[in-house]
């Protein structure tokens, strides 16, 4: 089983990159954050999840262990495959996700598309104790990221840029639309 890779990126295309690892050639799918992470980048180092059924063999890959370890979580609950882990981790951080789910708040599961209420409502309930003793923000703050990120998404900035803006936000702005102004400062400066 392939735990970690490290090597050339020799293309992007739509939700994978292929990673050259000694002349052979990886196709890992990535959610969209990490996506917009490893677009500029040479090379790059990957946690990996194998995804094995008797029709599929898939990598999937994640700059962080906390991306992968949240979405190892996610689809070993019945009704979440990688594809929906994956948008759940392309609108969200582990964090984010974490205090939603600590706060019983479906919301931000439901944005993602084929996650209705009743599937969020599962993850909820059977990952509530997994993720109980990881400290998070509140449920106000994961509100307000997820809101904020849409809004800049919608002016044209990538999940990643977005989530990269909002990082120097400071928390104790509760505006989604100051939060929203200060990020456009910030990827102004850039």
């Amino acid at each position: 089983m392939i735990a970690k890779l490290k090597g050339k990126i020799e293309y992007l295309k739509d939700n994978y990159a292929v990673v050259t690892v000694r002349d052979i050639g990886y196709k890992v799918y990535l959610s969209v954050y990490t996506f917009g992470k490893v677009a500029g980048m040479a090379e790059v180092n990957l946690f990996i999840h194998t995804y094995v059924r008797e029709d599929t063999l898939a990598l999937y890959g994640f700059l962080t262990l906390d991306e992968l370890e949240m979405f190892e979580q996610l689809i070993s609950i019945s009704g979440i495959g990688p594809k929906a882990a994956m948008g759940i981790l392309s609108i969200a951080t582990p964090k984010t996700i974490k205090t939603a789910i600590l706060n019983e708040d479906p919301s931000i599961l439901t944005k993602v598309s084929g996650i209705g209420k009743k599937t969020a409502d599962r993850v909820i309930l059977e990952l509530k104790n997994k993720v109980a003793d990881i400290s998070t923000g509140d449920k106000e703050e994961a509100t307000l990221d997820v809101d904020a990120i849409e809004a800049l998404m919608t002016m044209g900035y990538t999940n990643s840029e977005a989530r990269d803006a909002l990082k120097s936000v400071p928390a104790d702005v509760k505006d989604v639309g100051a939060r929203v102004k200060m990020a456009l400062r910030n990827l102004g400066k850039k």
